[in-house]
């Protein structure tokens, strides 16, 4: 995750979140959150990994908060997204997932998230994670952050290496497109644009920790004992 700053207890109450426009989600609770809190944040973990894969297959065509109010619902179809569990469904699974009104029914996406999840096994079974293989693709964080979407790229030279790894490894519906919305979702870029209020509210709490740590310096420069430097 985005790391924290060492908090200085000098009394002041919290920084409040500055006001502006998110980059999406506005006016929704759920989307908010989900702008605030995950979008962007360091996502480990086969379960997880292979979760968002699977979700971004489904949003294909779709808006990602028609994925998000069902994905509690797809979290439950799906076993927890549980590599082994999933790699097993058969026949008769796909033709109940397609009887379930609470996830997407999609056959084409169903089933691609079963070849997925047995992919994932034969990673595993070779010696690999998913885990390793998606965050082995992260690029370097750009220097300045976007102020338009319309500065933000659709895919990267690293979304079309991961999605071809992907593919090489059995993976299906992982284009550099979809690969780059999950990159995107997993943290390894960061897009939040430069007037996004996280990236406002993650600068004003860097600013009122430094100001903090300047407040309780010794005259020397140095840095009391005990205090983050």
């Amino acid at each position: 995750m985005t790391t924290t700053p060492a908090a200085v207890d000098d009394g002041a109450p919290p920084t409040p979140r500055p006001a502006g426009a998110r980059c999406f989600g506005d006016g929704d609770p759920l989307y908010e959150r989900y702008h605030d809190t995950e979008w962007g944040e360091p996502v480990h973990g086969e379960a997880a990994l292979l979760e968002r894969l699977a979700l971004e297959g489904f949003q294909s065509g779709l808006s990602w908060l028609t994925v998000l109010r069902k994905r509690e619902a797809f979290r439950s179809a799906f076993a927890g997204f549980d590599a082994e569990t999933v790699a097993a469904f058969g026949p008769d699974d796909v033709e109940r997932l397609l009887q379930d009104a609470s996830i997407i029914r999609n056959r084409q996406k169903i089933e691609a998230t079963i070849t997925n999840a047995r992919a994932l096994v034969a990673l595993h079974d070779a010696g690999g994670s998913l885990d390793e293989l998606v965050w082995s693709f992260a690029p370097e964080p750009r220097p300045e952050r976007a102020t338009s979407f319309a500065d933000v790229p659709g895919k990267t030279a690293e979304s079309l290496a991961l999605s071809k790894a992907l593919k090489k490894a059995g993976f299906v519906f992982v284009g550099p497109t979809t690969a780059y919305a999950m990159m995107q979702a997993c943290g390894l870029v960061d897009d939040h644009l430069a007037t996004c209020p996280v990236v406002l509210a993650r600068t004003a709490e860097a600013g009122a920790v430094d100001r903090a740590l300047e407040e309780v310096a010794v005259p020397d420069g140095r840095t009391p004992q005990g205090l983050p430097c």
